[in-house]
């Protein structure tokens, strides 16, 4: 809605616009306040599940106060009749406050499994009946939940670890990227190098270079994009996930 021309076609003052939910993926702080200025007044409500679940957490419905509105970049406050904990994804120890880990949840909606895969199931769900998401965040004092990225989706580059989410929501904050993913490309050296695809807007001179290096101005140099490639779209699922596998294919093959 921020980017795509499509939206201008159309008086949202007649339409009484006042709120939109958005799921399946980050919003970036940077992409949250360009529809604020854009959208005025109009609420932003995020969710956050998974199909192994369904909903975990919403940004407007605290139980605890009745309703209440989360703080930004955060994707809610946990449901009711939901446990959550966080844990350190290599000793499985659970986490305080404050610390990031993997998000493990608990409760009736937990699936019975994954189709005739008991492997992968169990190693999803553990003895106890705790899910493990794969996803990294953590919950503040006030029970806020942020996530910050995949496990699988991290970045391993000279022992760092980078978080695709972040350096997508640098690129998106361009104003001739309409939309970008970023992902790992396996390196002799490095281990994995970021690498990004980008979908330029109509009519931007900027090459693939400038964009690498304006964007890699605000970040750590072990954060800095080392690939980049201009495309036309970005493969994703029908929830709206980076379909990064498929990227990455494609670049290690050229």
């Amino acid at each position: 809605m921020v980017k795509s021309p499509i939206v201008s076609e159309f008086d949202l003052e007649k339409l009484k616009l006042r709120s939109v939910m958005t799921a399946a993926a980050p919003l970036s702080p940077e992409l949250r306040t360009a529809f604020e200025v854009k959208f005025p007044g109009v609420e932003i409500q995020e969710a956050y599940g998974l199909t192994e679940h369904s909903c975990i957490t919403l940004t407007h419905c605290d139980p605890r106060k009745g309703h209440a509105n989360a703080k930004k970049a955060s994707v809610g406050f946990i449901l009711p009749n939901i446990e959550v904990k966080f844990i350190d994804p290599e000793s499985g120890r659970s986490l305080p406050k404050n610390t990031t880990g993997e998000l493990c949840v608990k409760s009736q909606c937990v699936m019975q499994g994954y189709f005739k895969n008991k492997e992968e199931t169990e190693r999803t769900v553990d003895q106890d009946g705790w899910l493990h998401t794969g996803d990294i965040g953590f919950i503040d004092d006030d029970g806020d939940v942020f996530i910050v990225d995949r496990i699988k989706e991290l970045i391993k580059y000279k022992g760092f670890q980078v978080a695709p989410a972040e350096l997508e929501a640098i690129l998106l904050a361009h104003p001739s990227v309409v939309d970008a993913a970023v992902f790992a490309v396996p390196d002799e050296e490095a281990g994995e190098v970021p690498t990004a695809c980008v979908v330029k807007k109509v009519g931007a001179v900027e090459d693939e270079e400038e964009i690498i290096e304006i964007r890699g101005l605000n970040v750590a140099s072990y954060k800095k994009i080392r690939m980049l490639k201009f495309v036309d779209s970005i493969p994703k699922s029908h929830s709206g996930k980076i379909m990064r596998r498929v990227l990455k294919d494609g670049f290690v093959k050229r």
